[in-house]
């Protein structure tokens, strides 16, 4: 009875080790491995959604039940990961009023949307600043610039100045090391987050040639990863070829603005690239067929470019199709989104590149006033819900297909090492396996 009392209290230990095991993995941060990211020893696939709004909403207590609405709702039809903003710089309600100078409301609003999505299982990408002035943007930072009697031209001096850069790495810094209000836990110690994105859509069209760019985004992921080595680390890039691959700028919209997708990408430090996808923006006047050809070129090219050239993960991290747009109806959306996620899917189960895909963007109930015409109320829009859900199901599959044989494996070395150890006490008549 001893000797079964003993396998009792082993087999009880293993099962409490699981239960660990199983929490630690909900909780671990997400790295990569070649062309893909990776969750404890896993392949992981992120299908997911864009809610700049969730900080904002979530600064006013009387509104955070639309946050936890969301969080509810994305989780409901197997959404893993959101993508947000980690800025609003000066204006109304601002998280930075000032250079260095923070709205603590604001700041407890993120402690929330970190603490609640963790609640939810859900990761956060958070963006550092915008491309566009809506929340501030580059153009605040060169304004708060001369407002200290720097000489700036333009808008794109956010990216060369000494000054304006300071005012930016402090940002970074302020954030990275914010201790949750709620969780107690510092933002750079929290797995709750999946990556840091140094800006949403950076453009520098003063410089076509993308190298003002490429110095920057290579000046400031070393400055990220010099005070948080924990996260993953991308730049927010639209997807557009520059000079170091002329031969795909035909892939391209007929416009420049300054970056360089390959070369953006090849940055150290830089840990997977990001790509948006608006041919309904882009190729404005052109039919549907065409911006869904055009689409077709887009999503595979940038993961033949990710697999081949890069060898790192792609996310798909913005798509969408407007209600705006002339002539829309629910099927044109539908046919976009099929669309991005059979690309994803296609090479997500062949071993690609592709990692996810986040529409653009995810409202809930009650939030007329937050709509672009990209917006999606899951309950609302049924066909578009039920895509949605089908692709988050196809995702799970190959992870969990990556965890079956990565425990297979697990188990054969336990077997091969348990057998070693045990094998000279059966002979001496122990009762084995």
């Amino acid at each position: 009875m001893k000797h079964w009392g003993l396998v009792f209290l082993v087999l009880f230990l293993i099962h409490e080790q699981g239960i660990f095991l199983e929490a630690e993995a909900a909780d671990g941060f997400i790295s990569t491995r070649g062309v893909h990211l990776m969750l404890n020893g896993s392949p992981y696939y992120a299908n997911g959604f864009n809610a700049y709004w969730l900080m904002y909403m979530a600064s006013d207590p009387s509104q955070r039940n639309k946050v936890s609405s969301a969080f509810q709702e994305a989780q409901s039809h197997g959404l893993t990961v959101a993508r947000t903003w980690a800025f609003s710089d000066g204006g109304y309600s601002p998280l930075q009023y000032s250079p260095g100078s923070y709205n603590e409301q604001m700041f407890q609003g993120l402690d929330f949307v970190i603490s609640e999505a963790r609640k939810y299982g859900i990761k956060l990408i958070l963006s550092f600043v915008d491309n566009y002035e809506n929340l501030g943007g580059k153009k605040q930072y060169v304004d708060w610039a001369r407002s200290q009697g720097q000489s700036l031209a333009s808008d794109d001096d956010f990216f060369t100045n000494s000054v304006v850069k300071g005012y930016y790495r402090n940002h970074i810094n302020t954030v990275l090391t914010r201790h949750n209000s709620i969780t107690g836990v510092a933002y750079k110690d929290d797995p709750t987050i999946m990556a840091w994105e140094l800006m949403n859509e950076p453009r520098c069209t003063s410089d076509p040639s993308g190298r003002t760019l490429q110095a920057w985004i290579t000046e400031m992921a070393s400055y990220l990863k010099s005070i948080d080595n924990n996260h993953l680390l991308e730049v927010g890039l639209e997807g557009f070829y520059g000079q170091s691959a002329p031969q795909k700028q035909q892939y391209n919209p007929n416009f420049q603005v300054g970056t360089d997708f390959i070369s953006n990408n090849q940055i150290a430090g830089i840990d997977f690239a990001t790509v948006h996808s608006y041919p309904d923006q882009w190729l404005t006047g052109e039919s549907d067929e065409s911006q869904l050809s055009f689409l077709n070129n887009w999503l595979n090219n940038h993961i033949q470019d990710a697999q081949n050239i890069l060898k790192k993960p792609v996310l798909f991290a913005e798509f969408g199709k407007s209600s705006k747009d002339p002539g829309y109806n629910t099927n044109q959306r539908d046919q976009l989104f099929n669309t991005v996620y059979s690309a994803i899917y296609s090479s997500a189960r062949g071993g690609g590149a592709a990692a996810g895909g986040f529409f653009w963007q995810l409202l809930t109930e009650g939030m007329d006033s937050f709509g672009d015409g990209y917006d999606i109320v899951l309950s609302e829009n049924p066909s578009t819900a039920t895509l949605i859900a089908q692709q988050s199901q196809k995702l799970s599959k190959i992870r969990k297909m990556y965890a079956r044989l990565r425990n297979i494996e697990k188990w054969k070395k336990a077997k091969a090492i348990r057998s070693a150890q045990w094998g000279g006490m059966n002979k001496g008549g122990v009762p084995g396996n």
